[in-house]
């Protein structure tokens, strides 16, 4: 009789971090989640593969940088040691002096519009780092970069680095991010992760089930809806830095409950047999944020279609009125 849902629990190695649950689905319970008609590529396999090697670690995929004066406008400096090795661009032949002026203004839901004027570096690919959260973006044709990214900080300070080591600093306060609490996943190039947040008991297709395909905006966690996801970064250049973060309004919550959170990725033609590396930045209750980093090795290419379920990378949200 032909199944309709096949879960294996995998073996794994666990550095630093305990009870992380690891589950692949095939193709079939996959399609009952997500459904097979919507850009999304369902294969068809009737077998499991075991899946080994997954490692959680709590320093190594670190981008740390030092942050300027809080009161500095622009800076120029090498690039940080830490940052993932950027494609050859034609930024290193400008040889005049190039003035990257950024401005960062606090919008609604703890978001801010992050702008960036750099006239002698168009078509330039870039890094903004914020609060431990890294991605990476791309000048238009004018130098110009204009994109909204959620705090991580009420005194949130933004940096734009340029691979020739330009660059400028943007601040300002964000008062209402005590309003949210966020849970953010990066990663680098075509890992295929993703955040699903299943509020209040919500199942996988429901209303409540947010996620890259469901998304929702900004509006609905001033109404009081439900939380919210974003994702900045660039695929159009090569190797990104992207991240992916959900955000919670838990001054407006309109019931008590969990909201269930976990941490897929598809196995592609692009990661099959690969080891791929995450991390999971959390802010809650207003404290500082926390770090988890992941190392996976993604099953070989008769796997593709399938998806890897990690449930407890991220911890789900408890949530109370107020």
């Amino acid at each position: 009789m032909k199944r309709t849902k096949e879960i294996l629990t995998a073996a794994g190695t666990m550095i630093c971090a305990a009870g992380i649950g690891f589950v692949m689905q095939n193709s079939e319970a996959a399609e009952q989640r997500y459904g097979g008609a919507e850009g999304r590529p369902i294969a068809d396999h009737g077998a499991l593969l075991e899946v080994e090697s997954i490692t959680l670690t709590s320093g190594e995929f670190e981008n740390t940088i030092a942050l300027p004066e809080t009161d500095a406008q622009l800076f120029k400096a090498s690039a940080p040691q830490s940052l993932p090795p950027l494609p050859e661009t034609h930024s290193a032949a400008v040889t005049a002096a190039c003035d990257i002026v950024a401005d960062a203004r606090p919008t609604e839901a703890a978001m801010v519009e992050l702008s960036l004027d750099a006239a002698c570096l168009p078509n330039e690919r870039l890094t903004v780092h914020h609060n431990g959260m890294i991605f990476t973006e791309t000048t238009d044709a004018e130098g110009q970069l204009q994109v909204t990214v959620p705090a991580l900080a009420e005194e949130a300070v933004f940096i734009l680095a340029f691979g020739n080591g330009d660059g400028a600093v943007a601040q300002t306060s964000v008062p209402d991010l005590a309003d949210y609490d966020r849970v953010v996943l990066q990663w680098k190039g075509a890992a295929g992760f993703e955040i699903h947040a299943r509020e209040f008991g919500a199942d996988y297709g429901d209303d409540g089930h947010v996620w890259s395909g469901a998304p929702r905006d900004r509006a609905a966690a001033a109404s009081g809806q439900g939380g919210f996801l974003t994702r900045n970064g660039n695929t159009d250049v090569a190797e990104p830095l992207m991240a992916e973060v959900y955000s919670f309004p838990v001054s407006t919550a309109t019931e008590d409950g969990a909201v269930a959170l976990s941490v897929e990725a598809e196995v592609s033609e692009a990661n099959c047999g690969l080891e791929i590396e995450a991390q999971a930045l959390e802010l809650r209750d207003q404290g500082a944020v926390t770090t988890r980093n992941l190392t996976l090795a993604v099953p070989d290419c008769d796997a593709v279609g399938n998806f890897l379920v990690l449930n407890n990378l991220l911890q789900d949200l408890k949530v109370a009125q107020k």
